[in-house]
């Protein structure tokens, strides 16, 4: 039985252009099906737009693998197209004696991982490189940078055009369903309400695949995993930042901390905190500034009293909640849940902008079995 399009991707988030792009560039006839009017509108737009080494990730977890080699994939792609980024490098640092131990963990974590780069600093030498920066010890990672996500997603959306892809935007997707003939129907809402058919499907719609996937059967007794939502604000340093790097405190469980990040005009930010909500809802709650202050000071005791001003809020999809230990990436194809031509994607979160290339490949290397 023919289908209307070989493969549907719905999502046109980073990781949802780095599938079209790369199943495109292998040929196939790719349709992306967004609910929003444009690229990168959720959850692909509201980050620190970070490219992560790879330090903390257990090692073996997809998270480890696909950051790593995600990483140098994605510098190789933004450099050979002249895309906007910095490997400005990043500090992670212990502000007190007792993190001091964690940080020689966290490194050798990093080098089972394959992060080979790393320098242990002493106090002196890390506030050599950033004056304003207080802390015992630290970790440099030159290998970290930031990148213009926009510009990255525009060229991936580029891409899978000019192989003859297509983006059908300001279309929800309500349903979708197995047909008897073993392929895909997508039952879509909005601006071009319709059935389509396809022979491969992926799911990479960030907050949204549990619902989407909630609408399909299993004779496996497959569950899919249930996606939550993670708030988190950022602030927006006023005026100019005395620091070239970025600045990462140590992890607190799940949560990597009130970092400082830099985007390429050099503008500080700091975030994002983290905040269990049951609903999609960006409002930005601004209780928590006192918090802010108080964790940035850690690090850098020189911020004065209003210094710091409301910038935006990102929510994350997380596939574990509250108090639990941190789930690794899901991609979930045939041999987890039973039916060919299948894979879902829950709980990218960071490092997925880095990952994205590397998920591509792998989404694509898992659809042709």
């Amino acid at each position: 039985m023919a289908v209307d399009v070989e493969t549907i991707v719905v999502g046109a988030g980073v990781i949802g252009l780095a599938v079209a792009r790369t199943a495109a560039l292998a040929g196939q006839d790719v349709v992306v099906i967004e609910q929003h009017g444009g690229i990168g509108e959720e959850v692909s737009s509201r980050n620190s737009e970070v490219i992560h080494a790879g330090l903390y990730y257990p090692p073996g977890s997809l998270k480890a693998r696909l950051c790593v080699r995600g990483r140098g994939l994605l510098y190789d792609y933004l450099e050979s197209r002249h895309l906007p980024h910095h490997r400005v490098g990043k500090l992670l640092v212990a502000t007190s004696p007792m993190e001091v131990e964690r940080l020689g963990a966290i490194r050798a974590t990093a080098q089972t991982n394959g992060v080979g780069d790393l320098v242990s600093l002493t106090s002196a030498q890390a506030r050599a490189l950033e004056p304003e920066l207080a802390c015992v010890a630290a970790l440099l990672s030159p290998s970290t940078g930031i990148v213009d996500g926009h510009a990255l997603m525009l060229a991936l959306q580029g891409e899978t055009e000019e192989q003859g892809g297509s983006i059908a935007f300001g279309t929800r997707v309500a349903s979708v369903a197995t047909t008897r003939a073993g392929h895909y129907e997508v039952e879509t809402e909005g601006t071009q309400s319709m059935r389509v058919t396809c022979r491969q499907l992926v799911l990479a719609c960030g907050l949204h695949g549990t619902r989407l996937a909630d609408t399909l059967s299993f004779a496996s007794g497959y569950k899919p995993p249930r996606t939550r939502y993670a708030r988190g604000r950022y602030y927006a340093l006023r005026g100019r930042s005395p620091f070239s790097r970025l600045v990462y405190p140590m992890p607190d469980g799940v949560w990597l901390g009130t970092h400082l990040t830099l985007d390429l005009a050099g503008r500080a930010r700091f975030g994002p905190d983290m905040e269990w909500i049951e609903e999609v809802d960006y409002r930005f709650d601004l209780s928590a500034a006192a918090r802010f202050y108080d964790e940035i000071r850690r690090y850098w005791p020189g911020l004065a009293d209003g210094d710091l001003e409301p910038s935006y809020t990102g929510i994350r999809p997380k596939i574990y909640h509250k108090g639990e230990a941190a789930s690794d990436f899901a991609i979930d194809d045939e041999t987890v849940h039973g039916l060919p031509g299948l894979v879902m994607l829950f709980g990218i979160e960071s490092p997925g902008l880095t990952a994205s290339l590397a998920i591509g490949e792998e989404v694509v290397r898992r659809l042709a079995g």
